[in-house]
C-alpha cells in the first residue's frame, strides 16, 4: 500500500469527497553518491551562513523573499499555512472539459486518489462514473507545498487520478524553435505514413529501461571484479551527415515489413522489446540445415 502524501477532499458544487493522495508512479532509477576518489568516503553538502561561515542545522533555516539586494522579508511556515486559500485543504473542481482538449505538454506528475472512509465511497464512485460516461476530465485547483497548482482529474480503472499541470504562463512558445521553411515531397509524406502504419501497436507494456539494465550489469561486473560489458556497435548517423530521405524511408518500411513477416524473403522478428527469457535450443540437424539455407555470397 503506497504511503499517503496528502489528505483532504474533492469538492465540486456542493459535493465533498474526502480523499487520500498517493503517488501513481515509482522511481526505479539508479542513484549515485558523490565520493572522494582517494578513499571512497561520502562527500556531504553543508548549509553554511555566508556571513559568519558557520554550518547550520535545519532548525536554524527559514524562508525569506529577497526584495532588494539588502532587504529580505522573512516568511514562516505558519503564515503560509494560514493563508486564506479555498484550495488549502481541498481539490476544488472548477470546470469539466473534453479529454482531447488538454495539451499533453501541460501535464506533470500523477497521483492516485482513494476514498477516505465509508462516507466517501458513494460520491467517489458517482464522480468516477460520471467522468467515464461523459468522456470528460475535470480541471481543478489545489494547494500543496506552499503554492497553488492547477490539476486534472481523470479515471484509470476504478480509481480517480490527479495529474498536476503547468499554468498557461509556464509553457514556452515553441514558435521560435520551428525550422526554416522546407519543401517536403508528397511521396515522402505518404511513405512516412506507411512507415508509421507498419510500426503501429496497441501494447507498449513490454518496453524496458535498457540504460538501467546496462547500468546494473556494469555495477555487478565491477563488484565481482569481472570485465566490463562491451559497448554494442551501433550504426548511428554522424551529426551533419546528409542522407537520402526517401531511401531511408523505403529501407525503414522494408525492415518493418520484414519484422512482421510480410513481403518477399521476410524473416519473422518480435516487434515488442525483448524480455529476459531463457533461450530454447533447437535440434542440431535443423540448426545446421537452417544455416546452410540462409548462407549467401557476400556482395560489394
Amino acid at each position: 500500500m503506497p504511503s499517503t502524501i496528502w489528505a483532504g477532499a474533492i469538492s465540486f458544487g456542493l459535493v465533498t469527497i474526502p480523499i487520500r493522495v498517493s503517488s501513481a508512479s515509482e522511481d526505479h532509477s539508479i542513484h549515485f553518491h558523490q565520493v572522494h576518489l582517494k578513499d571512497m568516503a561520502r562527500v556531504r553538502t553543508r548549509k553554511v551562513c555566508e556571513i559568519d561561515g558557520k554550518a547550520l542545522g535545519q532548525e536554524d533555516i527559514g524562508k525569506g523573499y529577497q526584495l532588494t539586494k539588502d532587504q529580505v522579508v522573512p516568511v514562516t511556515d505558519e503564515e503560509l499555512d494560514e493563508m486564506p486559500l479555498p484550495t488549502a485543504k481541498a481539490i476544488e473542481i472548477v470546470a469539466f472539459v473534453p479529454a482531447e482538449s488538454i495539451d499533453p505538454v501541460r501535464i506533470s506528475d500523477s497521483y492516485y486518489l482513494s476514498a477516505d472512509g465509508a462516507v466517501a465511497a458513494k460520491p467517489y464512485v458517482l464522480l468516477r462514473r460520471a467522468l467515464e460516461r461523459t468522456s470528460k476530465v475535470a480541471v481543478a485547483k489545489f494547494a500543496w507545498h506552499n503554492r497553488e497548482r492547477l490539476g486534472l482529474l481523470s479515471i484509470r480503472g476504478d480509481a480517480l487520478v490527479l495529474h498536476s499541470m503547468k499554468w498557461p504562463d509556464e509553457i514556452r512558445d515553441p514558435a521560435e524553435l520551428a525550422p526554416d521553411a522546407v519543401d517536403v515531397d508528397e511521396d515522402e509524406i505518404k511513405r512516412a505514413m506507411e512507415l508509421m502504419e507498419s510500426m503501429m501497436t496497441a501494447d507498449i507494456s513490454g518496453y524496458r529501461d535498457e540504460y538501467r539494465d546496462a547500468l546494473e550489469q556494469l555495477i555487478e561486473a565491477k563488484q565481482e571484479g569481472k570485465e566490463l560489458p562491451e559497448v554494442a556497435e551501433g550504426g548511428e548517423q554522424q551529426r551533419g551527415e546528409v542522407l537520402d530521405l526517401m531511401a531511408a524511408l523505403n529501407a525503414s518500411v522494408q525492415k518493418a515489413k520484414e519484422s512482421r513477416g510480410e513481403g518477399d524473403d521476410a524473416t519473422v522478428h518480435e516487434m515488442k522489446p525483448r524480455k529476459k527469457t531463457a533461450a530454447k535450443k533447437a535440434p542440431a540437424k535443423k540448426t545446421a540445415a537452417k544455416k546452410a539455407a540462409t548462407k549467401k555470397p557476400k556482395s560489394a
